[in-house]
């Protein structure tokens, strides 16, 4: 009886120590993510520093760069176009306008985001303006915008199909629609406007998702009408503090269907960044006023 029971204890050790062993390399995988972004904290202009081409392709990615020509080719040099990105995107933000790399800079380019770029020609000029009467939601260049108020969605085969994913997104259309024309239903992909899928990677419309941890979704002004969700997110329908909650997300990627650009403030659904763990389900003022100045009541 004692040899068994000895037996079962090493059995029983040697599992714990393969699970922690594997533990470990998970965590060290996921740590991965970021890795560059770690690196180059603290860094300023006129420094050589590995990890800075990759800051260059995030801003040029998300509009900071207002004419990515300027850069012949991405390299590790510390410029002063980079500086001014990096004041650009500050300057969006919130942020102390340093144009270096300091910690509440490389923080804030850390969290989760969607990968529709913040800033485009017009949208600059609009949020300017909005922001001297308090408005700070925006929209895409030539203020692409539906000329029918039925939309009917339809979600592609690589959905989660569970009763809980697609009634999240049901109650993100029906917060659109409450404050709007626009009435929304779901039905066949023959028939539908409006498109959601989930995918991993490269999936054909040039903006391959990263994994996860960093870029969450992406959607297509009108009247495109696609919305893409990285498969590889930690996705909830109730979140704990490392997952990302399906529609907070929903109800920001719906925003650019419309037709809604970033908005600048920290509150309203159209800010870029959403942490792991946030609920958002509620639209701002400044997500209701936006959608109603681009569509009327």
């Amino acid at each position: 009886m004692a040899c068994k029971f000895s037996f079962l204890l090493v059995v029983f050790l040697l599992l714990s120590i393969q699970f922690s062993i594997s533990q470990s390399k998970t965590l060290k995988s996921d740590g991965q993510a970021f890795k560059f972004f770690q690196n180059i904290e603290h860094v300023h202009k006129g420094q050589t520093v590995a990890g800075l081409n990759e800051v260059k392709k995030f801003l040029i990615r998300f509009g900071y760069y207002p004419n990515p020509d300027d850069i012949n080719h991405l390299n590790n040099y510390f410029d002063d176009h980079l500086e001014s990105a990096l004041k650009t995107y500050q300057n969006f933000y919130r942020l102390k306008v340093t144009g270096s790399l300091d910690s509440d800079t490389v923080k804030r380019m850390m969290i989760p985001r969607c990968g529709v770029p913040d800033l485009t020609n017009f949208t600059s000029l609009n949020q300017s303006r909005n922001s001297d009467i308090g408005l700070l939601y925006a929209y895409p260049n030539g203020m692409p915008k539906w000329n029918i108020f039925n939309l009917s969605y339809s979600f592609l085969p690589n959905v989660p199909n569970t009763p809980d994913v697609k009634a999240a997104f049901a109650e993100a259309f029906e917060s659109w629609q409450i404050v709007s024309q626009f009435n929304f239903h779901q039905t066949a992909a023959e028939a539908a406007y409006l498109f959601i899928g989930f995918y991993t990677g490269d999936h054909g419309d040039g903006h391959p998702f990263d994994g996860p941890g960093n870029i969450v979704a992406h959607s297509f002004y009108p009247p495109d009408g696609r919305s893409h969700y990285d498969a590889s997110e930690n996705w909830s329908t109730h979140p704990a503090k490392d997952q990302i909650d399906y529609e907070s997300v929903a109800l920001h990627e719906i925003g650019h269907l419309l037709g809604l650009a970033h908005s600048q403030d920290p509150n309203a659904v159209m800010y870029p960044t959403i942490s792991p763990g946030t609920i958002k389900r509620d639209l701002a003022p400044d997500d209701v006023k936006g959608i109603q100045a681009l569509y009327p009541l």
